[in-house]
């Protein structure tokens, strides 16, 4: 009955023309009152600025200033955070040592927190260590560098098939022994230095022959007598000052590093021999045929 009211309607105001009092038209109540709810959230809902007409905008954010994240203030001796610094275990007086360390570090080592090659220069006098970053050296670059694995009296510690083992140079050279290379860096980083520096090769080559385990724990080693540069400065400066207390003195603040970061957290890290020999390697075997064949030599423990 609604609906023949409604269309009589509507034919009276077809017929009555335009203006007329013409009726509202027929809207399903579901509908209207969708309607209404859209009108009322639209009415409800939050206006932007348009900063087309002079309202701000979200790109004025990027004029506000911007706060600089500040490095944690460094100990100027051991170069680590003051809140942690090591310090207290470092000589009172740097160690007397009459031979000269060369360190040829990788730039990939620089900003490593837990680098060693700090506490190390922190225990010897300043004129005795010197440290110079970078992966290729020359003459003409350094001519410095060059005149030092020109001099008879300069070694570079490298392990491989020509090395001499230290202990047994050092008893039988005649040669005062001056200065002592050292690369650190990854295994592959030392490596990729030490070949295509033809000036390293100049040096008697030379390598530790020692049964000690890392003691840097908190670092994976390719295997279990591998050894970090500070302790392979340790172990060297030891045999040609023929003193053993250096080895201990320069152990002391490392074995501090790798005590705190232990209790702070971290875990101690196994080598990859002694993970690939136990059948708890994490990661999938290599495909690569030469990166394969060095984990069959790791697992058989020959020498890389």
């Amino acid at each position: 009955m609604e609906t023949a009211a409604a269309v009589g309607g509507s034919e009276e105001a077809a017929l009555a023309g335009p203006g007329a009092g013409a009726a509202e038209p027929l809207i399903p109540r579901e509908a209207a009152g969708e309607g209404q709810r859209v009108e009322e959230s639209a009415a409800a809902a939050p206006s932007f600025p348009d900063p087309e007409n002079g309202g701000d905008c979200a790109d004025g954010l990027w004029e506000l200033p911007v706060e600089h994240a500040s490095r944690r203030p460094e100990c100027g001796r051991c170069s680590r955070p003051q809140k942690v610094c090591l310090c207290p275990f470092l000589p009172v007086h740097p160690l007397d040592i009459s031979t000269n360390l060369y360190i040829i570090q990788h730039p990939a080592e620089e900003n490593k927190v837990l680098r060693t090659v700090p506490l190390l220069a922190a225990c010897l006098p300043q004129d005795k260590v010197k440290v110079k970053i970078g992966r290729r050296f020359s003459e003409e670059r350094d001519p410095e560098l060059s005149a030092i694995c020109r001099n008879p009296g300069t070694l570079v510690l490298y392990p491989g098939a020509e090395a001499i083992n230290l202990e047994e140079l050092i008893s039988n050279s005649p040669n005062h022994l001056s200065t002592i290379i050292i690369i650190d860096g990854t295994w592959s980083q030392a490596k990729d230095i030490f070949y295509k520096n033809s000036l390293f090769r100049l040096p008697r080559q030379v390598q530790l022959k020692t049964s000690v385990s890392s003691q840097y724990v908190i670092r994976t080693q390719p295997t279990n007598k591998c050894l970090s540069t500070l302790e392979c400065a340790a172990v060297a400066l030891a045999i040609l000052e023929k003193n053993d207390h250096i080895q201990k003195t320069l152990l002391r603040p490392l074995q501090a590093l790798c005590s705190f970061q232990l209790q702070h957290g971290a875990q101690i890290r196994l080598s990859k021999e002694h993970l690939l020999k136990n059948g708890l390697y994490p990661k999938p075997m290599p495909k690569n045929k030469r990166k394969l064949r060095k984990m069959e030599l790791l697992m058989n423990s020959v020498k890389i």
